[in-house]
């Protein structure tokens, strides 16, 4: 039997971790003496990328390597922060002639390389609204968003132009200006109503002067899709730049040295978060990788390019599960320090296989799109308790609370199951659903921000994920979270992944009703049926484990790692999909 609490010896630790969690360290913390790191500019004027990058390019690591590009063929490329504010410059300054004004709606369509950063980077030191977009979209969802965000300039590739956008171009009488690039470095001819990136950036200037934003300009807009109905687009501004800071350095535990790997798809608002902006903020070197998921590349990147700290997804981390723990001993570790996950809560299974596998915990953590940047982790200097999304973060008040009849909100004790809320202001905290202000303030009630996920608090402070409001099955009077459930079926060696749903039930309300994906080497049959739901009872108790179960080649997920229960839930009984646009694309 494990032991319920992961402690850490110094010798795991390494370097003296950033947070100590300690009633002290709490006491001490402030928003305002955090902002001192920064530099800020004349006027009191803030932007992202002016902290992200020529902070560091005017200073003592102007040298140092802050991207470095693995390309799908092995090849590789470094760019110093000097580069880099340099070439974002050239990016903004081709925005600038083109007439591209301050609050202009700049959408980023681009694999992972260097194309995507200056865009991102360049577009916010030019003063725009920058959404990043999913490159595994089809030419129905990249419309619905650029139709929604209003987007008058797009930077994308060539094939991705001709595959995804040439076909609906039309039907955006927005979209003034097409930026293309050819991923494969030709020089070609670009489609007729396009202009050539690099042809505008060999002739841009390499000075900027960076649009004056503050705290409060908008800057990043990022889409989440709500179970039906069309996206939600989360606005957020300059100011979140010091949740990316405190939480890159905090949750993440950057250190100037550390080689970083973000794995998360930029098109996601981790992605942007934590493969672009807080890992410049802190002056690391990231890797950036081009190619596709395969186990055998990820550990070699692991390996070869010394990555220390890794934040990862769910999805990504039950693939390596699934390859088996042979492929990860065939490779040394020595470098890597910190591991996090995020996306949606790793049960305890996935936690120790960290541990057992990699020589290192997994380390969960929990936020949103509209919270802008993490809430919750399990930070370095924790004990971990796996299945437990940690506590707090400095700067953050979390509660457990019940919505009245009236409205009002109820603080809910230790161990009591209610809604997630946070307390509010923070600086990374989203300003408006996009045109859907109505839909906005109903999030909050006074002061909290209500996530719509349930939780728990345990008497330590850690809290624990139950699902998410609409996921929870309710059976003969008892609230079941599925996440309880998926862990308890993930403990047995033959499940790779498990999602539970609620299937109705005249006697029950809800009876509780599992999928399972099996890994390599295990044949689904009814034997192996029987022997899940017993292992199941025998964990839980006959109320709570699954009365149904059945056997799924793959779970559908998002590309951002969380698992679709809604998805299974309507092709189980026959009901509407609802929006699909973010869902992972079959391997």
């Amino acid at each position: 039997m494990r032991p319920a609490i992961i402690e850490k010896t110094a010798a795991q630790l390494r370097v003296k971790p950033n947070w100590d969690d300690s009633p002290e360290a709490r006491a001490a913390f402030s928003w305002q003496a955090e902002a001192e790191a920064l530099a800020g500019q004349p006027g009191g004027a803030l932007n992202l990328a002016y902290e992200a990058v020529d902070r560091h390019a005017q200073g003592r690591r102007r040298r140092h390597v802050a991207l470095r590009i693995l390309d799908r063929n092995g090849g590789h490329c470094s760019i110093s922060y000097a580069q880099l504010s340099s070439l974002s410059n050239r990016f903004a300054n081709v925005l600038q002639g083109l007439g591209v004004g301050a609050g202009a709606r700049l959408f980023v369509l681009c694999e992972r390389g260097l194309e995507l950063y200056l865009g991102v980077l360049g577009g916010l030191k030019n003063g725009c609204v920058v959404s990043p977009l999913f490159c595994a979209f089809g030419p129905e969802p990249l419309e619905t968003r650029l139709r929604l965000g209003e987007g008058s300039i797009l930077l994308t590739s060539e094939t991705l132009y001709r595959r995804k956008i040439a076909a609906i171009r039309e039907r955006l009488p927005a979209l003034e200006h097409v930026l293309l690039y050819d991923e494969n470095g030709a020089s070609s001819t670009p489609p007729e109503g396009t202009l050539s990136l690099h042809k505008l950036l060999a002739t841009a200037a390499e000075d900027f002067s960076i649009a004056p934003t503050t705290a409060d300009s908008p800057a990043l807009l990022h889409f989440t899709s709500g179970t039906t109905g069309t996206p939600k687009g989360a606005l957020h501004v300059h100011g979140a730049v010091l949740t990316h800071y405190v939480s890159g350095k905090y949750a993440l535990d950057l250190h100037p040295n550390d080689i970083y790997w973000c794995s998360a798809d930029p098109g996601w608002v981790t992605g942007t978060s934590y493969g672009i902006i807080a890992p410049l903020l802190l002056g690391v070197t990231s890797v950036v990788d081009s190619g596709e998921f395969d186990a055998e590349r990820w550990y070699s990147i692991l390996e070869k390019e010394k990555i220390s700290v890794w934040y990862t997804a769910p999805t990504a981390i039950r693939m390596l599960m699934k390859a088996g723990p042979e492929l990860a001993h065939r490779h040394n570790f020595a470098h890597l320090r910190f591991i996090a996950s995020v996306g949606e809560p790793l049960n305890p299974e996935a936690v120790w296989w960290g541990q057992e596998v990699l020589g290192r915990p997994i380390h969960d953590n929990w936020w949103q799109t509209e919270t802008g940047g993490i809430m919750i982790a399990n930070t370095l200097a924790m004990p971990i308790k796996p299945g437990s999304m940690g506590k707090p973060l400095p700067g953050v008040e979390a509660a457990i609370v019940s919505r009245g009849e009236d409205g009002s909100l109820q603080l809910l004790a230790d161990e009591q199951v209610g809604e997630l809320a946070l307390k509010r202001p923070w600086p990374a905290l989203f300003r408006t659903y996009l045109g859907q202000e109505e839909r906005y303030r109903r999030c909050f009630v006074g002061d909290w921000y209500l996530s719509g996920d349930l939780a728990r608090r345990d008497a330590d402070g850690y809290y624990w994920f139950v699902g998410r409001d609409d996921d929870v099955i309710k059976s003969a009077g008892h609230l079941i979270g599925p996440f309880e459930v998926e862990s308890a079926l993930l403990e047995h060696p033959a499940v790779a992944e498990a999602a539970v749903i609620g299937i109705p039930d005249a006697l029950l309300g809800e009876r509780v009703k599992a999928f399972v994906a099996l890994k390599s080497g295990f044949v689904a049959s009814q034997a192996l049926h029987d022997e899940l739901l017993g292992h199941a009872r025998k964990r839980l108790g006959a109320t709570v484990a699954p009365k149904a179960l059945a056997f799924l080649p793959s779970l559908p997920h998002t590309r951002s790692g969380k698992l679709m229960r809604r998805l299974l839930k309507a092709r189980e009984l026959g009901l509407p999909e609802g929006d699909t646009s973010t869902l992972e694309s079959p391997s």
